[in-house]
C-alpha cells in the first residue's frame, strides 16, 4: 500500500510539473493535455484519477506555486540573525531566482495574467510577497532602519508596484534582462526614499548583508 501511495504521489507532480512546463510556455488557452502527458510519462487514466479537467490541473500548479511562495515567506520572516531590511532583500532575491529558474512560479505568473484566473491574484503568491514586504516594513521602522514617519502601507504597494514592474519588463524586452539586479535595484530605490541616516550610511559601508543561493532551494515537487 506505502509503495502504491508513493507511486502515485510521484504520478501527480511529475504531471503537475509537465502542465507547469505547458502552461509557462503556451498559456493556459493554448495548453495541450497531449503534450502535458507526453511530458509526465503518464496515462490518460491517470491524470483523470488525479485531475477531473484541464481547470483542475491548473489550480493545482497554481496551489503548488502559492505553497512554494508561502515557505520562502515563512523562512525568511523566522530569521532572527539578521535586520528586516537584510531580511527583506534576501527574500525577494529568492523570489528572483524563482521566477528565473522554478517552472511552478514561472507558471503561476503567466496563468493569473489569463482572463480564467484574473480572481486567483487575490490568493496567489504576490500577495504572500506583499504581506511579507509589510511584517517586514513594520519591524524596519521599530528597529530604526526605516524613519518613524515612514507609512508600511505606502512603502509596500510602492514596492510590490514596482517589482511587478520590473518582471514585466523581463517579459517585454526578452532574455538579457538580471532580473534579480532590477528587483535590488526597486528594493533599494524605495528603501533609499524612507531608510534613516543611520541605517543609510551603514549600508553604503557594508551592502547587503546575504543573498539567495540557488543550491539551496528546492525547485522539485
Amino acid at each position: 500500500m506505502a509503495r502504491q501511495q508513493e507511486r502515485a504521489r510521484r504520478t501527480r507532480a511529475a504531471i503537475i510539473r509537465s502542465a507547469a512546463v505547458e502552461f509557462g510556455k503556451s498559456g493556459y488557452a493554448a495548453a495541450s493535455l497531449n503534450r502535458i502527458l507526453e511530458g509526465s510519462r503518464a496515462t490518460k487514466g491517470a491524470m483523470y484519477f488525479h485531475f477531473d479537467s484541464k481547470e483542475d490541473l491548473a489550480r493545482a500548479v497554481l496551489e503548488t506555486a502559492v505553497e512554494r511562495y508561502r515557505a520562502s515567506a515563512e523562512r525568511w520572516l523566522g530569521r532572527t540573525d539578521l535586520g528586516p531590511l537584510d531580511v527583506m532583500h534576501g527574500m525577494i532575491d529568492e523570489m528572483a531566482l524563482r521566477l528565473e529558474h522554478d517552472i511552478i512560479v514561472q507558471a503561476e505568473y503567466r496563468l493569473i495574467i489569463e482572463p480564467d484566473f484574473y480572481r486567483d491574484v487575490q490568493t496567489g503568491g504576490g500577495r504572500i510577497l506583499g504581506r511579507a514586504v509589510r511584517a517586514l516594513a513594520v519591524r524596519s521602522i521599530d528597529q530604526g532602519q526605516l524613519r518613524a514617519d515612514a507609512d508600511a502601507d505606502r512603502f509596500t504597494r510602492t514596492l510590490t508596484a514596482a517589482l511587478a514592474g520590473q518582471r514585466y519588463m523581463v517579459d517585454a524586452h526578452g532574455t538579457g534582462i538580471d532580473l534579480r539586479a532590477r528587483f535590488e535595484e526597486a528594493l533599494e530605490v524605495v528603501i533609499e526614499s524612507m531608510s534613516t541616516s543611520e541605517w543609510a550610511e551603514k549600508f553604503r559601508n557594508d551592502g547587503w548583508r546575504t543573498h539567495a543561493r540557488l543550491e539551496e532551494l528546492s525547485l522539485g515537487l
